[in-house]
């Protein structure tokens, strides 16, 4: 099984460690499914764990340590962004859905309007909650 997991449920793994982002992530970590990112995923956590916003809530050596565990996924160094979306913030996600043949993106974000798209081909789109109790 192949899964991406938005921007927004990496953050809140590393903000609230017993939330269903953190059981998603650890079992990533221990291998119960194949994680799909980018190096503009990569890049977009970088940048925005250093907002103001976010860097009150992150760890820097926690944020530095789930990129050095990212690397260990499917990381897809260049995307077609050729998608449109209700939130052209999101259109790399697309892409990489699309280029890594996933069959789940878990995400949390209810306005980007991705949730209520349901699929975008193959790849069924869920909350972390729907993606711990029905998938894991």
């Amino acid at each position: 099984m192949r899964v991406v997991l938005d921007s927004n449920v990496l953050f809140s793994a590393l903000i609230s460690p017993h939330g269903a982002p953190d059981k998603i992530y650890r079992a990533w970590r221990h291998n119960r499914f194949e994680l799909i990112t980018s190096q503009t995923q990569l890049e977009e956590i970088r940048r925005a764990s250093r907002y103001p916003k976010l860097k009150k809530l992150l760890q820097p050596a926690r944020v530095g340590t789930m990129i050095n565990n990212l690397q260990r996924a499917i990381v897809l160094d260049h995307l077609l962004i050729d998608q449109e979306s209700s939130d052209p913030d999101d259109a790399f996600l697309i892409a990489m859905i699309l280029a890594g043949e996933a069959d789940y993106l878990v995400t949390g974000d209810h306005r980007a309007g991705l949730l209520q798209q349901v699929n975008i081909g193959r790849t069924r789109i869920i909350t972390p909650i729907d993606f711990c109790t029905g998938v894991l």
